[in-house]
């Protein structure tokens, strides 16, 4: 009871400075609002009893409890925040001082780069527009008290183009907001940027140092497609309610999340069995560091100019820990417009149009691979659902309401990046639906492309 006590509050300290910083210094919202809504609301209510002091000067923020158990996270301009374990806020300052180019990003994100992405004039004719917003609207409508939607952006885009996009009071277009494990999918995106570069390959195995130590461990087998079907056979409990589980452990109650997992044991046999984890995809981010070079501001300037600025996603912050590692389980800020640009992206065939002339990002067949079925898991494919989560569906699920071959990206509280490709859709949905079935995913898109029914 001690020891899960005293990690309870380390844990509870740690997400209440990490998601406070970044969303103060990334987002730019407003810290009473973000104590009252983000981090008060429903289950999360204990957190009020936890001090918390923002410094603005420093850009950090420090949480408390009862003056003990502090935890404190800091920002950096185009890191975004991260949390200061197993290091200080000085060391951490300190990485930051050679990312002269991420300074000028932060100034240029009030000019919001719209490359790739416009709105739309007017509503197609084929498309029934008063539908549309209606059916927008409703995805901000309150209709259970008791499980609130807490919708914050809607984007719709249809072929390339915004149809129609909404945001709550307080949130704008302008405003990069947390895709939790949506991230997943971006990562999924950079390994494909490094197969293409022929510097990974999804056989690959002997991923990691820790593993090549013993020429007899098992885990030297994992292949890079193991890790992104999550079916690596590595122990990992994705329980965010426990202290103790491996994904609070490593998120908020480790500076290395990549070490942490590395040394995890096979409880399954490789490729047998699907676990969903966010220490596979912390793995594949270490990896994806030391196939594009160790020091932190080649890894940083890896992710913007091969993906985050070939797509305009200018609002674009993948947050690392301690180490220096992204963590890519998690933690991304992006406006919902630029959350809609991956989607686009997979929705081209991995294909950007850049002044008149496609370019291929994504290596042949990529999309293809990302979005079928793994052999352990017909709902995921590799760092993309093909279903939605359970938690994100109306309590009598109705899956033939779901469209054929659409997939998603899909994060904690209800955030979602949807691509329909037999409408030529991208739906974006941002918010804070804390309580499973408050938020109804598939009934959501399903009152969305009805009015597309003639694309």
């Amino acid at each position: 009871m001690g020891e899960y006590f005293f990690r309870f509050l380390r844990m509870v300290t740690a997400y209440k400075a990490k998601l406070l910083c970044s969303g103060i210094f990334v987002s730019g919202r407003d810290a009473e609002e973000l104590l009252n809504s983000d981090l008060a609301v429903d289950g999360l209510w204990p957190l009020r009893f936890l001090r918390a002091v923002v410094d603005v000067d420093q850009r950090t923020v420090r949480v408390s409890f009862l003056g003990g158990f502090e935890s404190v996270a800091v920002y950096r301009a185009g890191l975004g925040s991260t949390l200061v374990v197993e290091s200080t806020v000085e060391r951490l300052k300190q990485q930051s001082l050679c990312f002269q180019k991420a300074f000028v990003q932060e100034k240029a994100r009030e000019s919001f780069c719209e490359q790739g992405l416009s709105v739309a004039d007017e509503v197609p004719c084929y498309v029934d527009g008063v539908r549309l917003q209606r059916a927008v609207d409703d995805a901000f409508v309150e209709t259970n008290r008791r499980r609130l939607k807490r919708t914050r952006a809607v984007v719709v885009i249809h072929k390339g183009e915004i149809v129609a996009e909404r945001y709550a009071a307080g949130f704008s277009a302008q405003m990069p907001l947390l895709g939790w494990s949506m991230a997943k999918s971006v990562v999924s995106a950079l390994v494909g940027i490094l197969v293409k570069q022929g510097k990974l390959a999804l056989d690959s195995k002997d991923l990691l140092a820790e593993w090549r130590e013993q020429p007899d461990d098992p885990r030297r087998a994992i292949t890079v497609d193991h890790l992104l079907r999550m079916s690596s056979g590595l122990v990992f409990s994705e329980d965010y309610s426990s202290p103790l589980s491996d994904v609070t452990t490593m998120l908020f109650q480790r500076g290395d999340g990549a070490a942490y997992a590395a040394q995890l044991p096979l409880q399954h046999e490789l490729g047998s069995a699907f676990c969903y984890a966010g220490g596979t995809t912390v793995l594949l981010c270490r990896i994806i560091r030391e196939a594009v070079g160790k020091a932190l501001v080649d890894y940083w300037d890896f992710a913007q100019r091969e993906l985050f600025e070939r797509l305009g996603m200018m609002s674009a912050v993948l947050e690392p820990d301690a180490a220096g590692t992204f963590v890519g389980s998690s933690f991304m800020y992006a406006t919902a417009r630029d959350w809609g640009k991956l989607g686009l992206l997979y929705l081209q065939d991995g294909c950007w149009e850049v002044n008149g002339k496609w370019e291929r990002i994504l290596p042949v067949g990529w999309v293809r691979y990302s979005t079928a079925a793994s052999e352990t898991a017909d709902f995921y494919g590799a760092h993309f659902w093909r279903g939605v989560p359970n938690s994100f569906t109306a309590k009598e699920r109705d899956d033939s309401r779901w469209p054929q071959g659409a997939y998603l990206a899909a994060g904690y509280q209800g955030q979602f990046m949807t691509v329909v490709p037999q409408h030529d859709l991208v739906v974006v949905r941002m918010g804070l639906s804390q309580r499973q079935h408050s938020w109804d995913q598939v009934g959501f898109i399903a009152s969305v492309r009805r009015c597309f029914s003639n694309t």
